[in-house]
């Protein structure tokens, strides 16, 4: 039960920890409560025609696949109708990949020719849905059979919790932080967790990253600059990802500026008010100054691709509708065609720690979900356009 008695603390400093204990408390009775008995998440199952979606075929060409023995029955099969583990579709387009006369048709990883897509989301207006966004993303192309890696970089673990790693409740491994501090590094490879999401995996975050803000004030230097820390534990493990996703935390830092020296790309989500758009327009002008000092230090800033992503979009609400035209007409295709509507089956979701493809559409409103999920889905495949194009794919 969570505790109903009153604070008793009467200095500030106890009073703000006991509150930390409290809330910590009903945090892990809550999570435990959610991902009882052993709190890990888990992934729904896909039904056929969903199946047959994402590994872009056709239902009747998954009819004929199982009856030729192609591809295995999935193990859960309900009144003649299957459903697919996320894992079985992993394993479903190894197979399909191997008879396929086109390369890349079911896997379309990068080929050694083809850079690694590191993609930073940034903005420090809190409330700009990036740890929403990088979540989206990330299930979004694990989906789809790349191999993504998430980086959480804000000291909150937002991420890492939707990812299934709980920083609330005692975990004490290896973090991000781990593979950038200036004492002896680990291997980026031992810190990067696969997660219960095939084809994502995550390098976790805690409140010790917070560490690193202060330590590269104090160590960072010519030789070993804070802003080759990302981009050199990165190149550690390129060979196992298509692309990264890096959540930045809500502040311009020196996590912040090293990952935007390790990103080829950068999103900025934006929501559609006038406040919000103030505070871009500050966090750009500070991030352009930092940007040219990190540039004079030595650091080589080359984006494919640098755009706006609105989000919480309302299509009803006719202030933020005028204030996303005037950020089209201003920066055109800077902003991304796409965007991520406001929606009470995404906030659902987030709430649970959970993005609009863990969802069973039959547990919501079927247009409500319907909306958010081809909202998300149009923000995916916009997204993979642009990277497509920077591997110079057609």
């Amino acid at each position: 039960m969570i505790p109903v008695t009153p604070l008793t603390a009467d200095r500030p400093s106890a009073l703000a920890t006991e509150i930390s204990e409290r809330l910590n408390s009903a945090i892990r009775e809550h999570l435990l409560a959610a991902f009882a008995p052993d709190n890990t998440k888990s992934l729904r199952t896909f039904a056929a025609p969903e199946a047959a979606e994402l590994l872009g075929v056709s239902g009747q060409f998954m009819r004929k696949v199982h009856s030729e023995g192609t591809i295995p029955e999935p193990k859960d099969v309900r009144s003649g109708r299957r459903y697919y583990t996320a894992q079985e579709l992993w394993e479903a387009r190894e197979t399909l990949e191997k008879t396929s006369r086109k390369q890349g048709r079911y896997i379309p990883r990068r080929t050694e020719e083809e850079k690694l897509q590191v993609w930073q989301l940034m903005n420090f207006k809190g409330g700009s849905s990036k740890s929403t966004t990088t979540i989206h993303l990330a299930h979004f192309f694990a989906l789809r059979g790349y191999r993504v890696l998430a980086v959480d970089l804000d000291p909150q673990g937002s991420l890492t919790s939707m990812c299934g790693i709980s920083p609330e409740i005692e975990f004490d491994g290896l973090t991000i932080y781990d593979a950038i501090r200036y004492e002896d590094p680990v291997n980026m490879a031992d810190v990067v967790l696969p997660t219960y999401f095939p084809g994502l995996s995550v390098a976790p975050s805690r409140l010790v990253l917070s560490e690193f803000e202060t330590e590269s004030a104090v160590h960072s230097n010519p030789d070993h600059p804070f802003f080759t820390r990302i981009r050199n534990a990165l190149a550690q493990v390129e060979d196992d990802f298509d692309l990264v996703l890096i959540d930045s935390p809500p502040q311009l830092g020196f996590l912040t500026i090293a990952g935007m020296a390790a990103a080829s790309s950068l999103l900025v989500p934006l929501t559609p008010s006038m406040l919000d758009v103030s505070s871009t327009a500050q966090f750009l002008e500070l991030a352009g100054a930092y940007m040219a000092v990190i540039e004079d230090a030595g650091a080589t800033l080359e984006y494919d691709s640098f755009k706006f992503l609105i989000t919480r979009d309302e299509p009803t609400d006719v202030p933020s509708q005028q204030l996303a035209s005037f950020m089209r007409a201003l920066f055109q295709d800077r902003v991304m065609s796409a965007t991520a509507l406001k929606s009470t089956a995404i906030s659902d979701a987030t709430m649970l720690k959970q993005s609009i493809y863990e969802v069973v559409r039959s547990e919501m409103t079927r247009a409500t979900y319907d909306r958010a999920k081809n909202s998300m889905d149009a923000i995916g495949s916009e997204v993979e356009q642009m990277i497509h194009q920077a591997w110079g794919r057609s």
